[in-house]
């Protein structure tokens, strides 16, 4: 078996558990249980830093905005101070994750893998459906086109593309004309400790709903709120917890209880978040969205997700809850529940499957088994 030393390349440090939903930290760790030595590249932009670091004190929006387009426009500099690190050390693999722009100008060496991961890249996300859901500014209508190019050079070489769902793996096929026997998907995990098996799960008189996320309307928090108002008006006594956000007063009543934030990293804080995907009947998340570790997590906790058939939604139809078609309203809603309300025994196993599902596919071990499996074989065809 070859060795797999891993060069990490990341725009922000793997030891920041808050950036990019904690994915960067779950990957990186899940990497170090399966290679032989991961080591993290510098996110410095050497002899550009000080406008990196005047960009990173600007709101964060501006910082969203600017910090990555500057990567791409300034790749010549930055990428410098990562071939010193990679010329420096010995690896076989140069793993890049969610910051394509971190990739852009870099050359790994003769004999070295490159492989890349991230649940969209800009130019996917704003052309699809996703995309029309978020307003796009001047600055993104100027620079769109220089980006995408940016990013199609970036992806130039690429031995490895790992994406996390089949959506992102088409369109990335069919907009850079990536091989398809480069890119492979491999199914990220859930942003939470692996939890035990749960409980056996029954639907009775009560109908508990959960929304988990930081946006009340980009989650579909209206839709999953009238869900439960429909419920109700059905007879069912339908609850809805919130986690993350605090819903206007219109969405909110006796019915609903509001954990505006959870910090994860608090033993407290960490059990009511438990405990409330343990005792939720559904996470109802209409969401555009281009992954989601919250479907994950529901899945860890055996419990169905109800979501649309949009973006690369980690949700398979009938085996860890339903993804229904772009325009599906409360009411379609109400009646997937009303269905698994009235046939107690299909609710039970599409709970057990979902846990299965997670089991299998949604966690981060067997992303990282699956992952250096196919980095160890690049690396032993590219050396044969």
């Amino acid at each position: 078996m070859p060795s797999l030393r891993i060069a990490y390349l990341c725009d922000m440090p793997p030891s920041d558990r808050n950036i990019y939903s904690g994915g960067n930290a779950r990957i990186f760790d899940a990497l170090k249980d399966h290679a032989d030595s991961v080591t993290v590249l510098p996110q410095d932009w050497g002899a550009a830093e000080p406008l990196r670091q005047a960009i990173l004190k600007t709101s964060t929006g501006m910082n969203m905005r600017l910090r990555w387009r500057a990567h791409y426009a300034l790749r010549g500099i930055i990428a410098r101070r990562v071939q010193r690190a990679l010329q420096a050390g010995t690896y076989d693999v140069l793993f890049g994750t969610y910051a394509l722009h971190a990739m852009a100008g870099v050359t790994a060496p003769k004999g070295m893998v490159t492989a890349f991961t991230a649940d969209a890249l800009q130019s996917v996300f704003r052309e699809s459906v996703l995309g029309t859901h978020h307003e796009q500014r001047l600055i993104g209508r100027v620079t769109n086109g220089w980006v995408e190019r940016r990013e199609r050079e970036a992806l130039q070489g690429l031995d490895l593309g790992l994406w996390p769902s089949e959506w992102l793996r088409d369109a990335v096929e069919a907009r850079y004309n990536l091989p398809a026997d480069v890119s492979h998907v491999v199914e990220w995990g859930a942003n939470i400790p692996p939890p035990p098996a749960p409980a056996p799960r029954s639907l009775s008189s009560s109908v508990r709903l959960l929304v988990i996320g930081r946006d009340w309307f980009a989650k579909g928090g209206p839709t999953a709120f009238d869900t439960m108002q429909i419920l109700r008006a059905r007879g069912m006594d339908a609850r809805l917890t919130v986690i993350g956000c605090i819903p206007p007063e219109r969405y909110r009543s006796d019915h609903v209880t509001v954990h505006p934030q959870l910090n994860k990293a608090v033993p407290a804080e960490l059990a009511t978040f438990q405990n409330a995907l343990s005792e939720a009947h559904f996470l109802v998340m209409p969401s555009f969205e281009s992954y989601g570790f919250a479907f994950c997590e529901a899945s860890a906790y055996g419990l169905p997700a109800l979501c649309l058939r949009v973006g690369g939604v980690p949700v398979r139809e009938g085996e860890n809850g339903h993804a229904l078609p772009p325009g599906s309203g409360p009411e379609d809603f109400a009646d997937i529940i009303a269905t698994y309300h009235a046939a107690p025994e299909r609710y039970a196993d599409l709970s057990r499957s979902a846990r299965k599902v997670y089991e299998q596919r949604l966690n981060w071990d067997a992303w990282a088994r699956r992952s250096t499996a196919l980095m160890r074989q690049a690396v032993a065809e590219k050396r044969s």
